[in-house]
């Protein structure tokens, strides 16, 4: 069977959900062909005459940007059979459907796309545990065509792998929830490494570990470390860390850092104690001033994200999230589009639990894949719109961090008093902005 793969992006990666199941797909003797949209055309002579078309949807971007090609294909070869897999791909299926999708693969997905291949039917979400396969990156675009990690004046190509999917945790706005309800499933330890050891092979010198959170399974996450580091001593690499856990594990931060971690990213979403309980994140504000203190102690970069406006955000409550990070000094530890972001409502979001968010949505809108909200104080919205606007106009010009957060500041009329800065060349970072 002609089975052709597309991903339309994926924060800047090498897509693992394009070469993991390739792998899979080839070993059951199928001719696959895969694609990232992000970096490369549409290869329409090969989706033409393609017996199944598979759209990876990992991402809220991702889908929107996959909804104008699957209309094409379905345009273009309507004799195909479409799929979709990924986390968004169940949270969106009903309208995916309409557009002529066939089947829905979420949660653990490769499996349930060689049934596909089979012609057999799978469940919208499977959550079997698999025996992986290395991923097969043969004719990808090359990792210098993505992301890079910028860091002492240094540009260095990045590979990026799973150790784990799902999530322990039930974080209210989190789209994991809906698909893995509390649960996560690992990537065996040696196909982890040999996934690794193809990219450095290729040219790489820092990992990505994309698992929604690495320390779900503290220990299988640093037996990978210690294994990638003895060797590889000279690879360094980030993962993705809740405040939570950095706190509870505060003893493997010196192992992280001695085995060549740089930098944790960390879905801190706010310093407001009420927000973060609307969220369920299960950290608080002072959680979040101790993770800063353990990972500097630790020689560790903490990155946080930020969902910077939300139902319950204040003009004042901005305000202190800015004087927080200059008083932190982690200014430059903080992408500036995290401080324009405003919450998402997904279909079979958990914020739909709450009175106050139903009472500001609107009808899910098939185009931004959201239910909208106004915010009570229209203030509040006219700020964010500001901000946005700021942000993306001076990241287009280039401007650095501390720059576009000075503007912002000026923007809501605070002065930060600890306004200091280290060198832009000390903080690791990749040169992609994280999205949803």
């Amino acid at each position: 069977m002609d089975i052709v793969l597309l991903s339309t992006y994926e924060l800047g990666h090498q897509p693992f959900g394009l070469a993991s199941p390739r792998a899979w797909l080839a070993r059951e003797g199928h001719k696959v062909s895969c694609a990232d949209l992000a970096v490369e055309p549409p290869p329409w002579p090969l989706i033409e005459k393609a017996d199944l078309v598979a759209f990876y949807l990992p991402m809220h971007t991702a889908t929107r940007l996959a909804l104008p090609v699957i209309e094409r294909v379905k345009t273009l070869n309507p004799g195909a059979r479409l799929v979709c897999y990924g986390l968004y791909a169940p949270l969106n299926a009903a309208l995916l459907r309409e557009l002529g999708v066939e089947a829905i693969a979420g949660g653990e997905f490769e499996q349930a796309l060689v049934k596909l291949a089979k012609g057999e039917s799978v469940p919208d979400i499977s959550l079997e545990r698999l025996e992986f396969v290395t991923p097969d990156r043969a004719d990808l675009p090359g990792s210098r065509s993505y992301a890079r990690l910028r860091h002492a004046g240094e540009a260095k190509q990045v590979a990026y792998t799973e150790a784990s999917r799902g999530c322990k945790h039930l974080c209210r706005h989190c789209p994991v929830v809906p698909v893995y309800h509390g649960r996560f499933r690992v990537v065996q330890r040696e196909v982890v490494l040999n996934d690794i050891r193809q990219q450095v092979a290729a040219g790489a010198s820092h990992v990505t570990f994309g698992d929604p959170d690495f320390f779900n399974g503290p220990a299988h996450a640093l037996r990978i470390v210690e294994a990638l580091h003895a060797e590889f001593p000279e690879v360094t690499y980030d993962a993705t860390i809740k405040i939570e856990h950095l706190l509870k594990h505060r003893d493997l931060l010196a192992p992280l850092h001695e085995t060549g971690c740089l930098f944790i990213t960390s879905a801190a979403e706010s310093v407001d104690d009420r927000v973060l309980a609307k969220l369920e994140k299960n950290h608080t504000r002072r959680d979040f001033f101790e993770a800063v203190e353990l990972t500097r102690k630790a020689n560790l970069t903490l990155q946080p994200t930020f969902i910077a406006f939300t139902p319950w955000t204040t003009i004042e409550a901005y305000r202190d999230l800015l004087r927080v990070l200059a008083d932190l000094d982690i200014v430059e530890n903080v992408a500036s589009v995290q401080l324009a972001l405003r919450l998402l409502v997904t279909t079979d979001s958990r914020l739909l639990e709450l009175d106050d968010v139903r009472s500001l949505v609107g009808p899910f809108d098939p185009k931004l894949l959201v239910y909208p909200w106004n915010h009570p104080n229209p203030e509040v919205d006219a700020l964010a719109a500001r901000i946005f606007r700021l942000v993306h106009a001076r990241q287009r010009e280039g401007r650095t961090r501390a720059q576009i957060f000075g503007e912002i500041c000026e923007a809501v009329e605070i002065i930060p008093e600890n306004f200091r800065l280290l060198p832009r060349a000390a903080i690791p970072y990749l040169d992609e902005p994280w999205y949803c």
